[in-house]
């Protein structure tokens, strides 16, 4: 018998198939479209402290193979997601986890902390709460001058060793390919607790007006999704997925269940839809029955039989 179920950081999960952040928002637009328990889990649009109104001007522009964003991580806050959408997100019969950003490292644990309070108390009234929390630690650190906490070692440990201190909900950091060093961050973060790993976030890129002669972003550049990032996000995931023990989560242009599996195989634990979720808005519905045809026609019984074989 086929099995396509897996456990990440210890929660289980009926597949590997998450609902990457920022393509799905809480869950709401796609729930009508299909029941959301056929996905492993869905991982929330980027959530901060408190409420950012995004970047302004362009915000979305297609490329021949992919998309390019600059949302600006545009989102209600931290509080009005646990009193709006945390009930909403929880009655889907799947897993839920929350992407957490920030521009400090206060906003960073004080975020963890209120997710974590909130989801203790939810689950000791017998009621679902949050199971894992994504630590983006791709946002910019407001007090160095803008550059990402991804970036460098050092403040991408004092950040992941912030948030652990401050959450016991399990720690997924969602890494960044901007890293000056992936494998040994990835190795870092390990030791600093992190329960596993997610990868990769967009890649910076640039598109241009020729018309208006100016970058078609008010902030010149943007994040690039979609295939035309997926032999690098593969590249990447098999690198880290060596340097650690710990799980990791491939992200980065998945659009079918070959996809799927080659990120498997690359040693990945599970793996993240993004853009692809808007190529086809019920890709979570097809995705892990053509998951299971595959396996069976490859002759493969469990996920667990190739994970990590390349």
């Amino acid at each position: 018998m086929i099995s396509i179920d897996c456990e990440l950081a210890g929660v289980p999960l009926a597949n590997p198939i998450l609902a990457a952040s920022g393509t799905f928002g809480f869950g709401k637009p796609y729930a009508d479209l299909y029941p959301l328990r056929k996905l492993g889990g869905i991982i929330s649009k980027g959530l901060t402290l408190t409420p950012r109104i995004g970047n302004s001007g362009t915000r979305l522009y297609e490329t021949p193979s992919g998309i390019m964003n600059s949302i600006g991580l545009e989102n209600p806050g931290i509080h009005a997601f646990l009193e709006h959408e945390l009930s909403v997100m929880t009655s889907h019969g799947t897993a839920v986890v929350v992407n957490l950003g920030g521009g400090t490292m206060r906003e960073y644990t004080e975020g963890a902390e209120l997710l974590t309070e909130a989801s203790l108390k939810l689950r000791s009234s017998g009621k679902r709460a949050v199971d894992m929390i994504e630590l983006n630690i791709s946002c910019p650190n407001i007090k160095e001058g803008g550059l990402a906490f991804g970036v460098e070692n050092e403040q991408a440990q004092e950040v992941v060793r912030a948030v652990r201190k401050a959450t016991t909900l399990p720690l997924l950091v969602k890494l960044s390919p901007g890293a000056r060093d992936l494998k040994e961050m990835a190795r870092m973060c390990e030791a600093e607790g992190a329960d596993g790993l997610s990868l990769i976030n967009t890649i910076q890129a640039m598109a241009i007006d020729i018309r208006e002669r100016r970058s078609v972003f008010d902030r010149a550049y943007a994040g690039l999704s979609g295939p035309a990032i997926k032999p690098i996000a593969l590249r990447m995931v098999h690198q880290v997925a060596r340097s650690v023990s710990i799980p990791v989560v491939g992200i980065g242009g998945i659009s079918s269940a070959e996809d799927i599996l080659e990120f498997i195989m690359a040693g990945a634990t599970a793996i993240q839809i993004g853009t692809h979720n808007f190529i086809n808005l019920r890709a979570g519905d097809t995705l892990a029955e053509e998951l299971m045809e595959l396996m069976e026609s490859e002759g493969i019984q469990s996920l667990d039989d190739i994970r990590g074989i390349i």
